[in-house]
């Protein structure tokens, strides 16, 4: 008959505990009540049996006896609808058998239906509260009427007609403008807790969305149309090393690039249905690295379909093209490693014999002819020619290390000091290095730890034609690595020079042959450890190497990369890092 809220009374979780007040508090009032109206009939504070309102205790004991049936119920049943309803109406139904037996329209209870519609607008929709209104009007009309006009017992005194009339329209008017009242008290009441749960609702998909976003393991960014960021999620923040709070609000041109043209690529096979292509750019990091990521876009629609922006989702490509190009480099320097031993032998056979022969045409040449100097030149280019062979043989020819325990200190001390007595160092040099007091000790081959050293220091000094400085700095980073940097002043190197620094023969800023980071490549591969390079042109170069405490002569995978993220370091055994 009542129609109760069913969206308001599910989204109320404490529903339960609601009506389990309505039903006490229902008890309290009525027992308030008695003793309220016992005081009053009785005049003064000292009660009094025969002033006992005996209609309202009956009242009373029928609420205690309903209040356990209406418990009873409640844990039996999860129905909240049908016994909020049944309560109410047996409330309607009380207060009128209590109206009738206490005076009919002199009755001082009749104020009660206006209590229960109050209520009521606290548990029923706007339609049930209207509802109870009515029936409250309707049962206590009919019961006035009836006693009235003879046709029940009367137990008050039958006023006139027309005060009859006039106390029947001042009641029912009070009860319906109170219906009304209370009906938008229950609509607004409603609204609100709905506006509540809509909120918390809200909230908890706001959660959600934050928390897929941040889960997601690509980067993802979202702009406006005019490519201002205001998305950014962790996984961005990682790859790219800028924070998120610090890239809202900024063009996604100042991180990407200009991208203009894959947008409007991207934008067009999106409208025709067709897959969006995938990109690649470079991303340079707050610490000057470059990452290279591979993006791609697409349109973000707003709930009416129009685009509203765009979705940018990319991933770190540095490991992936890393190994590409150790494949690359692994396939050129095995072809070179197939013909690099009879290669070398077929050009060292002649050599020998040519110098040979020179040596003995020397001996019968006056010292101070023409012809001398030329011998002296030819025999300096076969030696320097035999060097360059035997460095390359040493390079491609697998090497049998003899691994003990080594000072990485004192290797590093020895190699300052044979470089300090080096022909290429001037006095323009300046030579130093940062040791630790104590010795750090590693498990390698002494000879090929100063071959390393040796190779990386000449070629700083190299670097640094017109004077400089080269700074050797060493540290140990835990109990399992060591970490070797070299740090000089010299010309630097262009990122094309770096891509392909450790590469046989490649172009060399010190006019070397480029064969000796060759070797100190291949030697921290065996030993398992990392070489890293930063360098710019004319601002220096900085190499690092890592070695690992314990060793083995083991051939380390070719892990050679050209970037590398600066809050991702050593994600590949040997990595190569470029700044541009």
């Amino acid at each position: 008959m009542f129609s109760l809220d069913e969206k308001y009374l599910s989204a109320n979780t404490q529903i339960n505990q609601r009506i389990q007040t309505l039903i006490i508090g229902r008890l309290l009032v009525i027992f308030v009540l008695l003793v309220a109206s016992w005081v009053w009939n009785s005049g003064q504070f000292v009660l009094s049996i025969e002033k006992y309102p005996r209609g309202l205790l009956l009242v009373f004991l029928l609420s205690v006896g309903l209040t356990i049936v209406y418990f009873f119920i409640l844990r039996l049943s999860k129905n909240y609808l049908w016994q909020v309803q049944a309560q109410f109406l047996l409330d309607a139904l009380l207060i009128t058998w209590l109206v009738w037996r206490t005076g009919d329209l002199s009755s001082p209870y009749i104020p009660l239906y206006i209590v229960t519609i109050a209520a009521s607008s606290f548990f029923l929709s706007s339609r049930g509260t209207l509802l109870i209104a009515s029936l409250c009007t309707l049962l206590f009309t009919i019961s006035s009427v009836s006693a009235v006009s003879s046709l029940i017992e009367s137990y008050g005194a039958k006023p006139e007609s027309s005060r009859v009339v006039q106390i029947l329209t001042f009641h029912i008017v009070a009860f319906l403008v109170v219906g009304l009242l209370a009906s938008r008290l229950s609509k607004s009441h409603a609204s609100g807790e709905e506006l509540k749960e809509t909120t918390k609702t809200l909230a908890n998909l706001r959660v959600l969305h934050e928390r897929i976003v941040e889960s997601i393991r690509s980067g993802l960014i979202t702009t406006d149309l005019e490519g201002n960021i205001y998305t950014f999620n962790q996984t961005a923040a990682e790859i790219t090393g800028h924070q998120p709070d610090e890239m809202r609000g900024k063009s996604i041109y100042s991180l990407f690039g200009n991208i203009k043209l894959p947008i409007a690529d991207s934008l067009g096979a999106t409208a025709t249905g067709d897959q969006p292509p995938r990109f690649e750019t470079d991303v340079v990091t707050p610490d000057n690295f470059v990452v290279r990521v591979g993006y791609g876009i697409s349109p973000l629609f707003a709930e009416t379909g129009e685009t509203t922006g765009l979705i940018l989702t990319f991933q770190d490509l540095t490991e992936i093209r890393s190994m590409e190009e150790n494949v690359r480099r692994k396939d050129r320097l095995a072809a070179v490693g197939r013909v690099a031993a009879g290669l070398a032998h077929e050009i060292r056979n002649p050599l020998g014999a040519m110098r040979g022969a020179i040596q003995v045409l020397q001996l019968n040449t006056p010292p101070e002819s023409s012809n001398a100097k030329l011998m002296d030149i030819v025999l300096r280019e076969s030696d320097r020619l035999n060097n360059i062979i035997t460095n390359f043989l040493s390079y491609a020819r697998p090497r049998v290390s003899n691994f003990s325990e080594v000072d990485v200190r004192q290797a590093v001390s020895d190699t300052f000091t044979l470089l300090k007595h080096s022909p290429d160092v001037k006095e323009n040099h300046i030579l130093e290095a940062d040791l630790p007091a104590e010795p750090v000790m590693i498990s390698a081959d002494q000879t090929q730890i100063k071959q390393i050293f040796w190779n990386l220091a000449r070629n700083a000094v190299g670097a640094m034609a017109d004077g400089g400085k080269l700074l050797v700095k060493l540290e140990k980073l835990n109990e399992r690595r060591v970490k070797i940097v070299f740090t000089d002043t010299g010309i630097g190197m262009s990122a094309g020079q770096v891509e392909r620094l450790f590469e046989p023969f490649s172009a060399s800023t010190t006019g070397g042959t480029g064969l000796g980071l060759s070797i100190v490549y291949q030697i921290v591969r065996d030993h398992n450890g990392t070489i890293n390079v930063r360098s710019r042109e004319d601002e220096g170069t900085t190499i690092t190497v890592e070695l690992p405490t314990e060793s083995k002569n083991i051939a380390a995978l070719d892990d050679l990369d050209s970037s590398e993220m600066p809050h991702q370091p050593s994600r590949l055994g040997n990595l190569l890092n470029v700044r541009k």
